[in-house]
C-alpha cells in the first residue's frame, strides 16, 4: 500500500499545456480545440479524493477528453480502453515535455 506524501507540483509542467494539441484524442469526444487544454492528471496510487496526481503523471487533455475521462459526461468505454488511451496520452505529453526541454533525461540520445 502505498502512502500519500506531497505530490510534485510544477507550474512549469502545468503551464506547458495551455496551446498544446489534445494528446488523448478520444474518437468521437475530442474537440481538438488547443484552448481548451489543460493538464489533466491521471489516477495513481496516491491519488485520491481531493488530492491530485503529481504534475508528471498528467496528459495534455481538451476539455471534452477530461470530462469523457474524469466521467463528468457519459461515455461507454471498452475493456481497458480508457487506459490505454491514458498511457498513450502521457506518452506524447512526455515527450513533448523531453522536446521543449521541461523534462531532462541526463545521458540520454536520439537515435
Amino acid at each position: 500500500m502505498f502512502c500519500k506524501s506531497p505530490a510534485l507540483r510544477s507550474d512549469k509542467l502545468r503551464k506547458a499545456a495551455k496551446g498544446q494539441q489534445c494528446a488523448v484524442q478520444v474518437l468521437g469526444v475530442c474537440n481538438f480545440n488547443p484552448e481548451t487544454v489543460v493538464l489533466a492528471h491521471l489516477p495513481s496510487a496516491t491519488h485520491g479524493m481531493a488530492y491530485k496526481s503529481d504534475d508528471i503523471w498528467a496528459v495534455d487533455c481538451c476539455s471534452s477528453c477530461h470530462d469523457a475521462l474524469d466521467g463528468r459526461v457519459p461515455f461507454e468505454w471498452q475493456s481497458g480502453e480508457k487506459e490505454q488511451y491514458m498511457l498513450n496520452a502521457l506518452h506524447i505529453t512526455l515527450m513533448r515535455r523531453v522536446r521543449d526541454g521541461l523534462i531532462e533525461v541526463r545521458g540520454a540520445k536520439n537515435v
